[in-house]
């Protein structure tokens, strides 16, 4: 989103403000534009024969996302048996697909082994169980650096304390399993955690890998993971990929010619890619004096993007309402029946009630991590590409909040609930109330 005469604008020229009245508000929207130059430019940091970008699917998996980001050429980075299926629906083939899950059962596994897909391993039982099971199948074994890295102590996973990983120490544990039952290992992994700025703690991390990887002598590829820092304000520091893509590449190709093999180096960014391309349309109910705090409280809460409540996460909030006057300062909260607060202290153009706010960096771990809490709707999502808006997910209503439910009929007069709003509508004729079900199911957003 840019400012163009004092209007804030989306890629090709379109009005945000438009978008909010045609798909109402609350609203996810995505930018192609600026996930293909997040992803060129992570592809053009790196001078190698051979290096393979696997999306990680976690932060924004819309299959329309994942078939955008397939025409790039990427693959898949996946962590559920349900990201796998959807990653095979959006087009990508079993062998650009990478499953990474840890603590699921070998039952799911399983699964992934019967899809075709790459196997990645992060746990010794599992591994032994595995290789019992599908000896001949190749596997990727994901190593714990013992690494404290990332922004957030919830986001950090390389750590010694982590639940992912084989601990590296633990190396000798593996080649005895591998030995064991003739695996077949074919990568070595490692991520240790996100908004990692500091390129050494890359460095530190790749050599911990290559000590491992040249343990193993049939290796196809190296996966380095993620964690990139995106920036979230003016002035904010961010991870330099054309630094990393130099100091990773160069040290990469020496191992590889100690080696004496051309692997494939390979990253899955999921925030890095999307992170930027997101904006978040509200609309502001009221506007709140209090004693101490002014407050914009607005059509959204915890439910549709709960990272500053779950990570103290920064989202810069604009009025794009308004773009000149007066700037004062407020707490951007939400209707959530908890303590929702998007911002504190936030300073921009005075808000009345009505105006539309923008959450900027809505693009990684926000639709995702939506809910029902409060029974309320998830909202619509908008694909911005080449100038045109696309709906790819529909705005969420009542029947949706009831449809896996079963209402039982143990309590009194059984009702069905396969059409609520039928039910809604009975309910309104026998108590003589004339509300058309569509303006009640808009109301009760």
């Amino acid at each position: 989103m840019y400012l163009n005469n004092n209007q804030y604008l989306l890629e090709g020229g379109i009005d945000p403000l438009q978008l909010g009245e045609k798909y109402e508000c609350p609203l996810y929207i995505y930018e192609t534009s600026i996930m293909k130059k997040q992803y060129d430019r992570l592809v053009n940091a790196f001078d190698l024969k051979k290096l393979k970008i696997n999306y990680a699917c976690k932060a924004l998996n819309n299959i329309s996302v994942l078939k955008f980001f397939k025409s790039l050429g990427a693959g898949l980075d996946t962590v559920s048996i349900q990201e796998v299926k959807v990653g095979l629906l959006a087009g990508f083939r079993p062998e650009d697909i990478i499953y990474t899950p840890n603590c699921v059962s070998i039952e799911e596994i399983s699964q992934a082994v019967t899809l075709g897909v790459k196997i990645n391993i992060d746990n010794l039982s599992i591994l032994e169980q595995f290789g019992s099971m599908y000896p001949h199948y190749p596997v990727c074994i994901r190593i714990n650096p013992h690494i404290m890295a990332g922004g957030n102590s919830k986001i950090s996973v390389g750590h010694i304390d982590s639940k992912f990983g084989i601990s590296f120490h633990q190396t000798p544990h593996i080649h005895r399993i591998v030995k064991a039952h003739e695996m077949v290992v074919e990568g070595i992994h490692m991520h240790t955690g996100s908004d990692i700025m500091d390129i050494d703690v890359f460095l530190q991390g790749a050599e911990i890998l290559f000590e491992v990887a040249a343990e193993f002598k049939d290796l196809n590829y190296i996966d380095f993971g993620s964690g990139f820092k995106v920036p979230y304000k003016e002035e904010d520091i961010e991870t330099d990929i054309e630094e990393l893509g130099e100091k990773i590449g160069q040290r990469f190709k020496k191992f590889t010619y100690d080696y004496g093999r051309n692997l494939t180096l390979m990253f899955e960014p999921g925030k890095f890619l999307v992170s930027e391309s997101g904006t978040f349309l509200v609309k502001v109910n009221v506007v709140k004096q209090t004693t101490s705090t002014v407050f914009a409280g607005v059509d959204s809460g915890l439910n549709h993007l709960i990272r500053p409540m779950l990570y103290d996460s920064y989202h810069k909030i604009i009025n794009i309402s308004k773009t000149e006057g007066r700037q004062r300062v407020y707490n951007i909260v939400g209707y959530i029946c908890e303590t929702d607060t998007f911002g504190v202290n936030r300073k921009m153009t005075e808000i009345n009630e009505g105006d539309i706010l923008a959450f900027k960096n809505a693009g990684a771990y926000c639709f995702t991590m939506a809910s029902n809490y409060n029974s309320r709707y998830r909202p619509a999502e908008v694909l911005i590409h080449e100038g045109k808006d696309y709906l790819i997910r529909e705005r969420e209503n009542l029947e949706d909040i009831l449809r896996n439910q079963v209402n039982l009929d143990i309590f009194g007069e059984p009702k069905s609930l396969q059409s609520p709003m039928s039910d809604l509508n009975s309910f309104e004729l026998e108590n003589s109330i004339n509300v058309d079900p569509k303006t009640l199911d808009h109301h009760v957003q």
